[in-house]
Parts: C-alpha cells; sequence; structure tokens
C-alpha cells in the first residue's frame, strides 16, 4: 500500500452513448471513433443490431464483427476479447443493451433459472447472473482498447408546444441496461431525437452545459484529452482539462441549442440579435496560464467564447 501524487495519465476512453431509436448512436459512435484513431482500420463495431453497422460503410474501413443471439455476457466478454487479440484500437459495442434484455441476455437468463432451478426465487437467480453481468463491466473496464458502448433508451412521446402550435415529440428515457451503468463510463453522452447531443456525465469537463451534434471533432478533441502529454501539460482539474482539450483555446464555439433552451426576448430595449452574458469563469492552468471563458446566448445559439 503506497500513497502516491495524483497526476493525470494517458488512459483510454470509456464513453457511453444513449438514445431512443433514430438518434443516431450508431452513426454518432463511428464519427467520434474516427477522430480518436488515426485509422479507420483500427476501429471494429461489435455489432448485435442486426448489421445495422454496415450501413455507414462508406464512411471509411472499419471492420464489424456480428453478434447473433444468444446475447449473452459470456458471448460479450468473447467478442471484447477477440477484438483485442486483432489489435483493434476502438472497440465500439453497439449496442450493450442485448446483453441486458435480449435474448438470451441477463434478464431472459435470470427469469428462466428463477422458475425453473430456483422455484420461483427470482432474488437466489440473481446471485447466479449478477456476477456475470459485473464480469462484463469489468471485461469493458480493463479493455486495452477504447471502448465506446451504445445503450438504447427506452422510448416516451410527449405533447409540446412551439410556436403556438402543439407537436408531438419522441424523448429517451432511462437507458435500457442495468440501474447505475452509467457510473462505470467517464463519459456519457444522450442524444436526442433530432441527433443533439448533451452530456449527463462528464469526468472531462469538456462538454459541460454543451449541446452539440457528435463529429470527429468531438474524437478529436478527446483523444488530445485523454493523452496529456500531447499537448504537453498535465490537465489538474476539470477546467484545465477543458482548457487542454483544445491546446489553444478557439475563439469561440456555436452549438445548436433545442428551441425550448433559447434565451427569452430581451424587453429592456436590447436587440434581439445582441449576445447576453450566461456566466463568467476565470480558468488558471498549471502552467500558469489564465483564461476567461464566457458562455454567451444570441437566439438559438449557445456560444463559448475564451480570451
Amino acid at each position: 500500500m503506497e500513497i502516491h501524487q495524483a497526476q493525470r495519465m494517458n488512459t483510454k476512453l470509456r464513453l457511453a452513448i444513449t438514445g431512443p431509436s433514430g438518434s443516431g448512436k450508431t452513426y454518432s459512435a463511428l464519427l467520434l471513433s474516427a477522430g480518436l484513431v488515426d485509422s479507420w482500420s483500427k476501429i471494429v463495431i461489435i455489432d448485435s443490431e442486426n448489421s445495422s453497422a454496415e450501413l455507414y460503410a462508406h464512411l471509411g474501413n472499419y471492420s464489424v464483427l456480428p453478434l447473433t443471439p444468444p446475447y449473452s455476457p459470456d458471448r460479450y466478454i468473447e467478442a471484447i476479447r477477440l477484438a483485442e487479440r486483432s489489435g483493434f484500437e476502438m472497440i465500439i459495442i453497439d449496442s450493450l443493451s442485448h446483453a441486458w434484455s435480449g435474448d438470451g441476455g441477463i434478464l431472459d437468463q435470470q427469469g428462466k433459472a428463477a422458475d425453473t432451478k430456483y422455484k420461483g426465487n427470482s432474488w437466489s437467480a440473481w446471485r447466479e447472473f449478477t456476477p456475470k453481468h459485473n464480469a462484463l463491466v469489468e471485461a469493458i473496464l480493463q479493455s486495452k482498447a477504447h471502448v465506446l458502448a451504445t445503450i438504447r433508451s427506452k422510448t416516451e412521446y410527449i405533447q409540446v408546444e412551439e410556436n403556438g402550435k402543439r407537436q408531438i415529440r419522441k424523448v429517451g428515457l432511462a437507458p435500457i441496461q442495468r440501474d447505475g451503468i452509467e457510473y462505470e463510463f467517464a463519459i456519457v453522452l444522450d442524444l436526442a431525437a433530432d441527433h443533439v447531443a448533451t452530456a449527463s456525465k462528464d469526468r472531462s469537463g469538456i462538454f459541460d452545459g454543451q449541446y452539440f451534434k457528435v463529429s470527429r471533432d468531438t474524437g478529436q478533441t478527446l483523444r488530445q484529452w485523454l493523452n496529456p502529454d500531447a499537448i504537453g501539460e498535465h490537465a489538474n482539474n476539470a477546467n484545465d482539462a477543458s482548457v487542454a482539450a483544445t491546446s489553444t483555446p478557439p475563439v469561440a464555439v456555436t452549438v445548436n441549442v433545442p428551441r425550448q433552451a433559447a434565451a427569452p426576448k430581451s424587453t429592456n430595449n436590447i436587440p434581439d440579435n445582441a449576445y447576453r452574458v450566461c456566466s463568467a469563469e476565470m480558468i488558471k492552468t498549471a502552467q500558469g496560464r489564465e483564461f476567461v471563458k464566457l458562455a454567451l446566448t444570441q437566439g438559438e445559439n449557445n456560444i463559448i467564447v475564451w480570451s
């Protein structure tokens, strides 16, 4: 047992993308991965979504590892190990939901065992199958490759009012996986039906308060955060990580914000197209450099400005 000073080390990505059907989980996962590693050929998708991953073959020469029922945790672990032995640097699990609720997944196996082997005793059955789920989580966390898992979200339709008109909108609710699965990942991005992402968990501090569409730039930014040596300094806290991830802070970064999140129109004779300050923050890096971070809004745009 030894105590040492904390420091940022080069590490591997553990990221989850959640969202309802049609929100763009697979496509977003591929774009992010392409920015994270040097070549498409270093990316493999463990595909339990009926070959949907191959619909995007035009993007690049990534590989696909088809996974068919039964979707047991053991088969997911076997697929992860095969991808590692094959030398892939980026493993996309699309989707992790099948290991929980799919044919032969944990819920299916536990239910059958409870009805037969354990004579209706569900708690006894969980004592057998919880370690199987934990073994899959451990395989993800201990992998030598970057791991990105897509997770389906339960879908619900709600009625909203926009511009005086009532509309029906599809929204994603809780992810279809064991409760608390998000705690196992460093970053969790939630996709809405319009493909806009927000971070429900973000240890990097990069995506805090942002609404954006996942792209190759997202992966490139994460690559710099994961590899502090590449930018010449260690980030000592979340704010430093946010600065370091961009190397040289951009003048302005603009992302789209859902209409309901837009700033209200002014009633104080301020032009509608004026920038409004939401927050201001002084950030100091480990090397003593100081930056001012401003969060501004203009209409439906959210803008982050660095001094």
